[in-house]
């Protein structure tokens, strides 16, 4: 955590470095015990400049800062996070001390990906990049992951009026699918049955199957995977109007 931390009588300068390198947007404060004292986010910092503050000044810090214990519980953990101007945690013990940071991001991250968490263990390695981009587009609509783990994997998916996905099969997965918004037609096998909001299809390892949206409005459904394996080289498709294969 060095990276989030300077001394009660760093400057702006110590402090923008730091910054730069965690490249996160805030750092923490500590006395000469190494109990935390404060916060400083770079809008804190450009704050103190545009009020006529120099780069040696020392830095001031906000005491007013929320943070968790080590004992903290989800529940608190996720009151924190509802409000907007929270975007990051210091972790304390009960001297005060600081053991661990947690950001927004890297708390949604851990929850995406089904991960076991502890307010001891380091949250340093958690790639966030998942959160900022977990939206994808495609050619027939988009999708929101909702987990991703080892053994399963969930969607939310939109497919627009007028298009499909391709007809395809997975050897390593099966999928369940319930349908929240929108009609349209599945092809499951040789059979191919109207789908509804609240029609839910199962579709094993091994069948092939497609999702053809016929109607003026968007499908929306929910796609739960299961399996040992979730790449993208484990569809295999058969026909698609897109030209993917």
């Amino acid at each position: 955590m060095k990276e989030f931390i300077v001394g009660v009588h760093a400057t702006i300068r110590d402090a923008l470095i730091k910054i730069e390198q965690n490249k996160k947007g805030f750092i923490v404060v500590l006395d000469v015990d190494d109990r935390i004292i404060g916060t400083v986010t770079d809008g804190d910092i450009r704050r103190q400049l545009i009020n006529g503050s120099v780069l040696t000044d020392v830095i001031k810090y906000s005491n007013g800062f929320a943070k968790l214990h080590v004992e903290d519980s989800f529940k608190n953990i996720c009151e924190y996070f509802k409000s907007e101007k929270i975007s990051f945690l210091p972790i304390v013990d009960s001297s005060n001390k600081l053991v661990n940071i947690l950001t927004k991001k890297q708390f949604h991250s851990l929850l995406l990906h089904d991960q076991n968490w502890d307010l001891k263990n380091s949250f340093a390695n958690i790639d966030e990049r998942e959160i900022d981009h977990e939206i994808y587009d495609k050619p027939w609509g988009f999708y929101k992951s909702t987990i991703l783990s080892d053994y399963v994997q969930s969607k939310i998916i939109t497919l627009f009026s007028g298009e499909s996905l391709s007809l395809q099969e997975h050897k390593r997965r099966e999928e369940h699918w319930v349908i929240i918004k929108g009609k349209g037609k599945v092809v499951l096998g040789e059979s191919i049955v109207d789908v509804y909001p609240g029609k839910y299809i199962y579709i094993p390892k091994g069948c092939k199957h497609q999702i053809i949206n016929d109607s003026n409005e968007n499908i929306i459904f929910s796609e739960v995977q299961l399996g040992d394996y979730f790449g993208e080289d484990d569809i295999i498709r058969y026909k698609d109007k897109y030209g993917r294969r």
